[in-house]
């Protein structure tokens, strides 16, 4: 069966090879925004290939599902973190539960429950040139059986984190702290903070989104960061979707003029940080201000050593923390942890922090590929030798592609435009009779210096500079770059050259 056959079954389903391995067109891995997304792409643009999204989570929506902190909630505004095809009828910040209710009315309005197998587990993916196809072993978790199934082509969309490895320092004397140590991605359902003492160690958008929650009704919640990080108070509910939802105008039009003005507004906020930083950074700062005590010391505490966006800058929906510690409620201490007491934590200055509950919002470890192995034709797949073609495939890999948002605007801005890619690539693989294509460096890239896949000068947070090693490369030229912007990606993506010579057909 060629990539361009389908199977006389169900669209979502797959057909019966000759061993019984199941056989699909284009198997999806990850039923998060992107695989959601991935899904909805292939059942619009290709209504006659067989496909299945396997998620090893007992529920979709990805970091959505895991993420069940206090207070989890975006940190993009939903009409750009929100599909393009689907308008967004809710607040600009919207909850973890209200993002899922809207994942599940994409899964509903493109018919993908059938598609969509939970508690999948890819754990080795094999390609052979001699079948022109990817042999995929998957572990079920709730049978606890390993299956295996063929497909054409794979998309991943398994997202970045490594959910059950949280990021998580050594730090002395915890083996005698008495209190609870808990990180947001493993939280406990059973948790009680009210009326207890908390120290967040973090800085980070998950500790701007903790602090605030917890405050509600712990005793007092202290945010112990080692750097600061830039924080940006937008209103949850943007001032024109008010006004435009009052003139009763079809929510479609809503989501279009509050999907463009977001754009533009964050083209605009990159384009400073880029061009004037200094100038950025003073009006970061001075937006603080107003929301904070008078005489507050806002460079010592929200002003970091980086450049604006050279690591995301954390949004609070109208100011929450800053209001927690307007009324004392939350606080900020800038040191660095010296150990941990029976009691708490003692910082390097010596300030005992009094803790009855630690969170150790200290982020995550990146994941290269959901860290699955790969094989080509029996030999393995090292990533990191490897170069991206766009951001979207990888050097030497057969007929897979990959999903990675942007790092400063929201992510599925991305996954729109890869998704469009992916799919005007399958047909012209289509057109010319292709049931393979592979990106390979051209005689023109012998001489092209490989890049690390994120440039410190563009980019430095802590979870990307800790993955460096492991993750593939990135050249000096187009097509192997990545990392652009999406108001250049919104022009050179949908235009890019699949016949360069950089992708080679089969």
């Amino acid at each position: 069966m060629t990539i361009t056959e389908s199977s006389p079954t169900t669209r979502a389903g797959g057909s019966g090879d000759v061993d019984g391995t199941e056989h699909v067109d284009v198997l999806v891995i990850g039923a998060g925004v992107s695989g959601i997304d991935a899904g909805h792409h292939l059942r619009e643009r290709f209504p006659d290939k067989t496909f299945a999204i396997l998620e090893k989570l007992p529920g979709r929506g990805g970091t959505w599902w895991t993420h069940r902190f206090p207070g989890a909630r975006s940190d993009s505004d939903l009409f750009t973190y929100g599909y393009a095809h689907k308008p967004w009828r809710g607040p600009s910040i919207a909850t973890s539960e209200e993002i899922t209710n809207y994942l599940d009315e994409v899964i509903e309005e493109d018919d993908l429950k059938a598609a969509i197998r939970y508690r999948h587990e890819v754990t080795n993916a094999s390609w052979s040139s001699q079948d022109q196809r990817w042999t995929v072993d998957v572990h079920r978790a709730d049978t606890d059986e390993t299956l295996q199934m063929t497909c054409g082509f794979l998309w991943m969309c398994q997202g970045y984190y490594n959910h059950a490895d949280p990021y998580r320092p050594e730090w002395p004397g915890t083996d005698r702290y008495r209190g609870v140590i808990v990180h947001p991605q493993q939280w406990p359902e059973d948790l009680d903070w009210t009326g207890k003492r908390v120290v967040v160690i973090g800085s980070g958008a998950t500790a701007a989104t903790v602090v605030p929650a917890m405050a509600e009704t712990a005793a007092h919640v202290t945010m112990l960061q080692r750097t600061p990080t830039f924080i940006a108070a937008v209103p949850k509910t943007h001032e024109l979707a008010v006004q435009l939802r009052a003139l009763d105008i079809p929510e479609e039009w809503t989501h279009e003029i509050l999907r463009r003005a977001y754009i533009e507004q964050f083209n605009e906020l990159t384009r400073m940080c880029q061009e004037t930083p200094e100038e950025a950074r003073t009006w970061l700062l001075d937006e603080m201000r107003p929301y904070l005590p008078e005489g507050y010391d806002v460079e010592k505490d929200f002003n970091p050593g980086y450049r604006p966006w050279q690591q995301r800058i954390a949004v609070v929906p109208d100011g929450d923390i800053f209001t927690a510690i307007s009324e004392g409620r939350a606080s900020v201490v800038t040191d660095t942890i010296d150990t941990f007491t029976e009691t708490g934590i003692r910082t390097s200055s010596g300030e005992e922090l009094e803790a009855d509950i630690v969170v150790s919002a200290t982020g995550f470890n990146l994941s290269a590929l959901g860290d699955i192995p790969f094989t080509v034709d029996g030999e393995p797949v090292d990533v990191s030798r490897q170069v991206t073609w766009r951001g979207i495939m990888i050097s030497n890999i057969p007929n897979m592609a990959y999903v990675f948002g942007y790092f400063r605007h929201s992510w599925t801005l991305r996954a729109d435009l890869v998704s469009d890619l992916i799919c005007r690539l399958m047909t012209t693989m289509e057109s010319r009779g292709a049931r393979s294509v592979t990106p390979t460096l051209r005689p023109e890239d012998a001489d092209m210096e490989i890049r690390p896949w994120s440039e410190p000068d563009n980019f430095n947070s802590g979870y990307v500079m800790r993955s460096q090693d492991k993750m593939f490369k990135q050249g000096d030229r187009t097509p192997w770059t990545h990392m652009h912007e999406y108001a250049e990606e919104r022009h050179t993506l949908p235009a890019a050259d699949l016949d360069d010579g950089s992708l080679q057909y089969r």
